[in-house]
């Protein structure tokens, strides 16, 4: 019997994990062009393609209900709108991606700022019929805001417009004009069909005119997520482990996340906010060392000096330190019912850190359509303005536009512990 040769190798390009978000204004189309995405992407299982199918039949539609996949709360299938972040995975030959699926009602501007908290890619829908809207500019303000590096602007719903070029011009200009006031500039341009998946996965044959990418091809092409968080090493300490077997007595590591950076067995770090420096001794994995810990990876560090650290220190690159304060400015997104005022003690959380904070001052709050700041006053719920924050304990914070994990944190009601603000620290 002869030996068969082994099969050659397959290697397939892999371009990395893509985050990105839909978000715009209500009934703009986001949840069917995600399901579009999936659908003509086959991504979608038989069965539950086939539920869905089943469900548009029901309600009288001779063709599936794509923004099933995502709208997946009774009240939101009821009321056809989305409520909650609905998030999806798929994969393509060359690239994983997350999707974040973000409602569009104002009211759930908070669940919007969650989603785009981790995003690196926003597709903002415009409803070809309607144009830009209040909600657009708010959601691409928050975008923005956040740091959020690619924004690509798509006008949906072409089909009910007859595909005019001129319409979509028309939002081309308008868009533009308004991004240029937020110093926005990484910014694309795609006239699509959801419904019909034009310009989606498919170019189809109703949009010739249009000779740029359609959007899975821009998908594809963006850069990873990973790529966007080199920088400065920040390792803020979860948990401090310190076993009580008898093989491990002396055992202590120090477990979490690295932020941002990368960091290698021998190089030199300093432990915040006590600022003592030290060398590391050595990075694990589970049962097994790594000689580099890169970003987004969590390990345990462990250090060849005996340090006083404890959940919410930070463990830093000597060669660039953030900065240890317990005075904050920050641009913020008010998300409670209740309207922030200047002298309210609330809780703020950064990184793994919590500490009670102070409104010392409201210095403008920001008007979304003329793109004005008015100063002092208060912040209504979705109000975006700019506070100054006085704490308890210092933090050791960068400026948000430099580390999105490190420049961001939130405000949680003393009473209730509910979520009440997002902040990036300017």
């Amino acid at each position: 019997m002869s030996v068969r040769e082994p099969f050659p190798e397959v290697r397939f390009k892999d371009n990395g994990l893509l985050r990105f978000l839909t978000c715009g204004s209500v009934d703009d189309g986001k949840s069917t062009l995600i399901g579009r995405l999936l659908h003509d992407s086959k991504s979608i299982l038989a069965d539950t393609l086939t539920a869905i199918k089943r469900t548009s039949q029901k309600r009288g539609l001779e063709a599936a209900d794509l923004s099933l996949l995502t709208d997946g709360l009774q009240a939101e299938r009821e009321q056809g709108i989305t409520i909650d972040v609905a998030y999806r995975y798929f994969s393509t030959g060359t690239r994983k991606y997350i999707i974040a699926d973000a409602p569009g009602h104002e009211q759930y501007t908070r669940n919007m700022v969650t989603a785009a908290s981790t995003a690196n890619l926003a597709v903002i829908l415009v409803d070809a019929r309607k144009g830009v809207l209040t909600q657009t500019r708010r959601h691409s303000y928050i975008a923005h805001l956040i740091g959020i590096p690619h924004l690509v602007v798509a006008v949906n719903k072409m089909d009910l417009v007859g595909y005019s070029q001129e319409v979509f011009d028309m939002i081309h200009s308008t868009y533009l004009e308004f991004a240029a006031g937020l110093g926005i500039r990484d910014v694309r341009f795609i006239p699509l069909s959801a419904l019909s998946g034009d310009m989606v996965v498919a170019r189809g044959n109703k949009l010739d005119w249009y000779d740029g990418p359609t959007l899975m091809e821009l998908l594809e092409s963006v850069p990873a997520a990973r790529s966007e968080a080199s920088g400065a090493f920040r390792f803020p300490v979860q948990y401090v482990s310190r076993p009580r077997t008898e093989a491990q007595r002396d055992f202590r590591g120090y477990m979490g996340r690295v932020e941002s950076g990368d960091i290698r067995v021998g190089d030199t770090v300093q432990v915040l906010p006590c600022g003592l420096t030290t060398r590391i001794k050595d990075i694990r994995l589970l049962d097994h060392s790594l000689p580099v810990a890169e970003s987004e990876r969590s390990v345990t560090l462990l250090l060849e000096d005996e340090i006083d650290i404890s959940r919410g220190d930070m463990i830093v690159s000597l060669a660039a330190t953030p900065t240890v304060t317990k005075l904050i400015e920050a641009v913020v997104c008010w998300l409670a019912d209740a309207p922030l005022e200047t002298g309210r003690k609330l809780v703020l959380r950064h990184a793994t850190r919590e500490t009670k904070a102070l409104v010392a001052a409201i210095e403008y709050r920001l008007d979304i359509n003329a793109l004005k700041r008015t100063s002092g006053g208060r912040l209504a719920m979705n109000d975006i303005g700019s506070v100054t924050l006085k704490l308890a304990q210092p933090l050791c914070v960068d400026r948000y536009r430099d580390n999105r994990a490190t420049g961001a944190f939130i405000l949680l009601d003393e009473a209730t512990n509910n979520t009440v603000c997002a902040g990036m620290i300017v």
